[in-house]
């Protein structure tokens, strides 16, 4: 009884100092940019500059890393390898593991620690559950995802105690050229082979346009990505199972017209107002088309632009953002001391 007394102080005690450990799992990207991995590491950054006992956790001892697309920033915080070390966790310490990783979830069933689900594409939630699995069954009981949109979708899906919604924001880097722009267009899209494809389609059904020029901001840093896409004319995103989507508001932010085909799970911030929106893919180089046309007859509306600017506006709020994440896990922390100090307290009287 004494033993088990001590124990439940000591966590009272580390999560009142802020000692207990918050893991978060990272997928390792091997130097490749990932929007959904920086968001981690925000995250993350957030909490550890608030004083908080963070770790960045990563299956393999080689892990790659964040410094070649992200630079510096993130050196601060710990990072721990899953394979060949021995993982402390302890009942006050927490568990963020993304969606796609189901199997990783399964052998972390019996730990005894708060186990949080990162939910930031609905398409990849069931990607490595068996059928019939859910969350719930490893223990994982609360989610925080990117998007009210995706946390209705969540919540009707899987039954969590909670589910709460931490918006991504847009980085600094992104800002508008003092320049005019260059006769470029900046494109993203889900499959690397679909952009390619895009592209070559393009040229071979305008060849008056073969003088533009097309980049593919993929494998970009964070640097690199914002200064190639401000010398953009126009931006063309095509993301169909995204939940959030940051490079249409990256792009608004640089002040680049948007282009792209309206994903299935529609975000809040997307309307006709402050880009240009199309349902039918196979038409996306028709649209790019007249889009260039009006673009060298001067021919586009300033409210495209001026409508764009204001919309990133409202996701570049980067209190806003560490507030939130202070709060929602502030709110975990009270949540697991007040359940620490009730067992204290039976325990207590049992003893008496």
């Amino acid at each position: 009884m004494e033993e088990t007394i001590k124990k439940i102080e000591d966590s009272i005690k580390n999560l009142s100092e802020k000692k207990s450990r918050i893991y978060f799992f990272a997928q390792d990207t091997l130097g490749n940019a990932k929007a959904s991995i920086k968001y981690i590491y925000d995250m993350a950054l957030t909490l550890k500059n608030a004083g908080y006992n963070v770790i960045i956790l990563h299956e393999k001892p080689n892990y790659f890393g964040v410094q070649s697309w992200l630079g510096n920033k993130y050196d601060s915080i710990p990072h721990q390898s899953v394979e060949g070390q021995n993982l402390q966790i302890a009942p006050e310490d927490f568990m963020i593991i993304p969606e796609i990783f189901g199997y990783v979830m399964s052998q972390l069933t019996n730990l005894p620690c708060t186990k949080i689900v990162l939910s930031q594409s609905y398409d990849y939630i069931f990607e490595t559950l068996q059928p019939g699995q859910t969350w719930q069954q490893f223990n994982f009981t609360k989610c925080i995802t990117t998007s009210e949109e995706q946390k209705n979708y969540v919540s009707k899906l899987m039954r969590m105690s909670a589910v709460d919604v931490i918006e991504p924001v847009i980085d600094e880097n992104f800002v508008v050229s003092e320049k005019p722009v260059k006769p470029i267009i900046s494109v993203v899209f889900r499959e690397q082979r679909d952009s390619i494809n895009f592209i070559k389609s393009f040229y071979q059904k305008y060849p008056q346009f073969r003088w533009i020029t097309f980049r593919d901001l993929r494998g970009l840093s964070q640097e690199e990505f914002a200064s190639s896409l401000r010398e953009s004319m126009l931006s063309v995103w095509n993301d169909r199972i995204s939940s959030f989507g940051t490079f249409p508001l990256e792009s608004m932010k640089s002040g680049v017209a948007v282009m792209g085909v309206v994903p299935k799970l529609i975000p809040s911030w997307l309307s006709e107002e402050n880009g240009i929106w199309i349902q039918d893919e196979i038409k996306l180089v028709d649209y790019v088309a007249d889009f260039v046309q009006n673009w060298l007859e001067d021919n586009v509306s300033e409210n495209l632009y001026k409508n764009g600017i204001e919309t990133s506006e409202k996701y570049s709020d980067v209190e806003k953002f560490e507030k939130t994440i202070l709060s929602t896990f502030e709110g975990y922390l009270q949540v697991i001391k007040e359940n620490f100090e009730t067992e204290l307290n039976k325990l207590q009287l049992i003893e008496n």
